[in-house]
């Protein structure tokens, strides 16, 4: 396992982070079922991973972490962070910081990450002196808490404001092979010395556990797994990579990476290469380049989130991963921002700003009829 520097926190975390979401937030409170779950935490550790993150939101995650850790490893062998969404009540956000502590059953939290800087309007929280950063720097100067970042599902504009603000010394963001549009937050992040966490990589970048065949032959002789494993692993700027892991035997795979941060090599850039071929082939003259110019759409579509999904399917097969992400349209709220394909009223706004001059509703509607279906419930509810 190889360790970096967690920017200007000062902490050496292990380049996998395990995510503690998908093996506890589902369990019930039979104490065999948290007694079979400490099964792949302690795996985890046990193979080098020093750094656990949970978050307010996922059900009872954060106390059966503690449990699970209280008295098993010694506090020095790890470090925890916790995700508290914004408020623009601090006496809520103090309350819920002295819950979090006690659920986990530490005296202090290593990591408190304002969970899901989205908008605009929680930006403006967060920034007000008298709102919930107060008590957030009463904790730090406590030390309840020892230091504090955000994670964001947010437009890009929104990241870089908040990492602008200089309040944070570590972000959780969403960046991967098959979605490079926050390369810029990841690059001011670095500039700012912050900690870089990547969120998900192998379900939210693709699914990538359970790839289409055409993306399997195409990443051959690797797995589409391990390719975005090692994109990630070779840009020095990214200091962790969160795993979700149900069981131990997911965590196989990225612990097999886990020792190699080294340049890519020519044959794992030769597969990129294969991938980058497929889609120029397959897409013709219906890429969408992700450049964003389309928006603002009058009836709030997310046109390049909509048209990435349909570049992905198109080009590789990734029909589930798509269906998955699309259905969240319309039921995620500020989760995943934006209205589904079909609502597009053909008004044309978007056509002139697009560089590749394509038929936007045309494609927006031809995306909602491959991967429409029904919504989905997220994991925690």
């Amino acid at each position: 396992m190889l360790y970096r520097r967690f920017g200007k926190t000062n902490l050496l975390l292990s380049v996998f982070s395990l995510g503690t979401m998908r093996c506890l937030a589902s369990l019930s409170d039979a104490q065999a079922t948290v007694e079979a779950a400490m099964a792949t935490p302690a795996r985890g550790i046990a193979k080098g991973i020093n750094h656990l993150e949970t978050a307010r939101g996922y059900a009872k995650s954060e106390e059966y972490l503690g449990k699970i850790l209280k008295g098993d490893f010694p506090r020095s062998q790890f470090y925890i962070t916790t995700k508290i969404p914004p408020t623009p009540d601090p006496d809520l956000m103090s309350q819920w910081i002295d819950e979090s502590l006690e659920r986990l059953e530490v005296d202090y939290i290593d990591c408190l990450a304002i969970h899901g800087i989205n908008t605009w309007e929680h930006l403006a929280w967060i920034k007000s002196p008298n709102g919930c950063i107060k008590p957030i720097k009463e904790a730090l100067a406590s030390g309840k808490v020892r230091h504090l970042g955000f994670s964001t599902h947010a437009p890009l504009e929104v990241i870089i404001a908040a990492i602008n603000t200089d309040l944070f010394q570590f972000v959780n963001l969403h960046y991967y092979y098959f979605f490079q549009h926050n390369l810029p937050a990841v690059e001011l992040a670095h500039q700012k010395d912050m900690g870089i966490l990547i969120i998900s990589p192998a379900d939210k970048g693709g699914k990538l556990y359970t790839p289409p065949p055409k993306l399997e032959e195409l990443s051959y002789p690797f797995s589409p797994l391990e390719l975005n494993y090692r994109f990630l692993l070779s840009d020095s700027r990214i200091t962790t990579i969160s795993i979700g892991p149900a069981n131990p035997d997911e965590l196989i795979a990225p612990l097999a990476v886990a020792d190699r941060d080294e340049p890519l090599t020519s044959i794992e850039i030769e597969a990129f290469r294969r991938l980058e071929t497929q889609a120029e082939n397959a897409l013709v003259t219906d890429r969408c380049s992700q450049c964003y110019k389309c928006l603002p759409c009058p009836e709030n579509i997310n046109i390049p989130e909509v048209l990435r999904l349909r570049n992905l399917t198109v080009a590789y097969d990734m029909n589930d991963y798509g269906k998955y992400r699309y259905q969240m349209f319309e039921n995620a709220g500020h989760w995943f921002p934006g209205v589904k394909g079909n609502r597009c009223t053909n008004c044309g706004d978007c056509l002139p700003r697009c560089p590749e001059e394509l038929d936007i509703p045309k494609l927006l509607l031809d995306t909602h009829a491959r991967l429409n279906g029904s919504p989905r419930r997220r994991l925690w509810e």
